[in-house]
């Protein structure tokens, strides 16, 4: 399944049906008088939060929604049948933005959640509403009201408990891979990941959601690699865990780097908390390890040993990631939270 995490669709809710001009002939009923009905309400647009879903890849081949109308009013004072509202389906953790992107107006956070985007029109009067006493047969009627109808973005950013940072080869899919069930693609040269993926970490009885993002570069928040539009994803991870390459020539400067795309973008992560680990401490000199420890603490940041290759260190950084979300604002309470800058596809 291809992964899409922003769509764009229109949506239209239903016009009210017309109202009804009519008048009883029934026999021996001497003056008759109007008895048109109403017209049924349009159909409303629904949006709903289901299970199953993580990507919006099926609003690529349909963005246009439109709710049916309702029917028209007819004699004998019958209200014409209301339009069926339309549900449209979305993945937890969608935001439904405006056209402009500058307000952000629904955010989906659990399963089931539901929200009428757009309502529908009333359906018009018929013409036995406007009898009165000087009006005994009133041949107007009302046409009903029009439906509303919107240009919107979805947005979709994934909900999980902590999320992977690091420059490109850093090592984040092997840790997921060896953490969880995730089968994220490995390989030997830089962005390997191209989507975000997801895993499930069981550790000493408990279970937490571990996100993967595609690795920043130094300008990503300007674009350059794969920008900065998947850190989107992470934005309502309770902790980050940031995954620094032990063999690379410069480590300190590479998590400087993503440090400072990390603050381009905004939305407050570059103050969530984070634990750092020295991955690939299987390949690394323990007099280097050392060394990069040192600098590290000089700089007041605390560091882990990893290895995601051998599992070495794995459960000292599980712990601490344990430690993080058990004290931190959930991902739910943190859904109102600003939103960053986004890129379109």
């Amino acid at each position: 399944m291809h992964f899409l995490d922003q769509a764009k669709i229109y949506v239209r809710s239903g016009s009210g049906g017309p109202g009804a001009v009519g008048f009883r002939r029934e026999k021996f009923i001497e003056y008759g008088g109007p008895d048109g009905g109403d017209g049924g309400k349009g159909g409303d647009i629904v949006l709903e939060a289901v299970d199953g879903l993580n990507t919006l890849i099926d609003f690529r081949y349909t963005q246009h929604f439109k709710a049916p109308r309702g029917m028209g009013g007819a004699g004998s004072n019958r209200t014409g049948a209301g339009g069926d509202d339309l549900v449209i389906k979305v993945p937890v953790g969608t935001q439904v933005l405006s056209e402009d992107k500058s307000q952000v107006l629904a955010d989906f956070t659990e399963v089931g959640q539901r929200i009428v985007l757009l309502r529908g029109g009333d359906g018009g009067r018929g013409n036995a509403s406007f009898k009165t006493s000087t009006n005994r047969a009133p041949r107007q009627h009302g046409p009903g009201w029009p439906g509303e109808e919107l240009w919107v973005w979805l947005r979709l950013k994934l909900l999980a408990d902590a999320g992977l940072v690091g420059l490109p080869n850093a090592g984040k899919s092997t840790f997921l891979n060896s953490v969880t069930n995730a089968k994220a693609k490995v390989g030997d040269y830089p962005f390997t990941t191209l989507r975000p993926q997801l895993g499930v970490v069981a550790h000493r009885g408990r279970d937490f959601v571990l996100a993967d993002i595609p690795g920043l570069i130094e300008g990503a928040a300007d674009g350059a690699g794969v920008g900065d539009r998947f850190l989107g994803h992470i934005e309502r991870c309770r902790v980050l865990l940031h995954l620094v390459d032990a063999t690379a020539d410069d480590p300190l400067d590479a998590y400087a780097v993503v440090r400072e795309e990390l603050a381009a973008y905004g939305a407050g992560l570059e103050n969530k908390a984070e634990i750092v680990a020295l991955n690939k401490t299987d390949a690394a000199e323990a007099d280097r390890l050392a060394e990069l420890e040192a600098a590290f603490a000089d700089e007041g940041v605390r560091t882990f040993r990893l290895s995601g290759a051998t599992g070495a260190g794995r459960d000292q950084v599980l712990d601490a990631l344990l430690t993080e979300i058990g004290t931190t604002t959930s991902p739910k309470e943190e859904a109102s939270a600003p939103t960053g800058s986004w890129s379109p596809l």
